[in-house]
Order: C-alpha cells, then sequence, then structure tokens
C-alpha cells in the first residue's frame, strides 16, 4: 500500500521534471511541474476507481488546468509550462502503442477497441482544457477576488 503510493507519487513527478528538463525550462519551475504532475495524476487514479479512463482524464484535467493557471499567475509565466508538464501522465501512450501494435499484427478488431479508447481520453484531455481556459484570467488574480469583496461590501452600505 505504501509502497504503491511511494510509485505514484515519485513516477509522475520525476517523468514530468525530467520532460521539462528535456525541453529547456528554467529550474525555478522544476518543483511546480513535478507537482502539476503528481494532481494530475493522483486525481485521475482517484477518478478512474468509479469512471471510466475518459471520465477521470477528464476530470484530472480540469484539476491540472486549473493549478496551472493558477501557477502561471502566480509566477507570472505562460500557462504551458505547467499545462504540458501535467498532462504528460495522462496523454495515452499505452492506448495508441497498442493501437500500431494490433494494426500490424492485423488484429483490427483490437486495433479499433483500443484506438477509440485512446481517442475517447485524448477528447475527455481537450475538452478539459478548452473547459478550464475559457475562464477569463482575472478570475485566477487574487485583486479580482479583494475587488469583488469590496464592491459587494459597498453595494451593501448604499
Amino acid at each position: 500500500m505504501i509502497r504503491e503510493l511511494v510509485v505514484n507519487v515519485l513516477c509522475p513527478f520525476f517523468g514530468t521534471v525530467a520532460y521539462v528538463v528535456l525541453f529547456n525550462v528554467p529550474r525555478r519551475y522544476y518543483l511546480s511541474c513535478g507537482i502539476t504532475g503528481i494532481v494530475a495524476w493522483l486525481v485521475y487514479l482517484w477518478a478512474s476507481g468509479f469512471a471510466s479512463p475518459a471520465a477521470a482524464s477528464f476530470v484530472a484535467v480540469i484539476v491540472a488546468v486549473f493549478l496551472s493557471r493558477m501557477l502561471a499567475v502566480r509566477m507570472k509565466c505562460p500557462i504551458t509550462i505547467f499545462l504540458l508538464a501535467a498532462l504528460l501522465p495522462l496523454v495515452p501512450g499505452a492506448g495508441i502503442y497498442y493501437t500500431a501494435y494490433y494494426l500490424v499484427t492485423n488484429q483490427l478488431s483490437m486495433a479499433a477497441e483500443r484506438g477509440i479508447g485512446a481517442v475517447k481520453v485524448a477528447f475527455g484531455i481537450v475538452v478539459g482544457i478548452a473547459f478550464v481556459v475559457s475562464i477569463p484570467r482575472e478570475v485566477f488574480q487574487v485583486h479580482y477576488w479583494r475587488g469583488k469583496k469590496r464592491r459587494k461590501r459597498l453595494k451593501d452600505l448604499n
């Protein structure tokens, strides 16, 4: 149990950090990128207990993109740095690999099954990204919420 938890925390962390090192992301973002990868993977594991892989990917992507947006605003950098690192553990690489494998070995029904599953997961990822990215940037900034409280207080006084 504890070994499985440690593996499910360390593997996405080191995988995402290795990915961002490979693409020359500045060092000050390594820890944040690793944490977004861990959060995305743990949410996926939690959601896959009661949902399909596509729905679990959708839920994990919503959390990961939300966290990436918050980190991008907080650290004043592009969201792409955190978003790509967070999505890395969720990409349906095995599904795509087995689709190609079954196509090469002429097992077309298995290839179709795996391919449709991979497309569903990819579609869940895209819809999750579009859902959170459509939220205005100001919502992720602290002064937006402070100003909203102030406006409400002034409205209540009048």
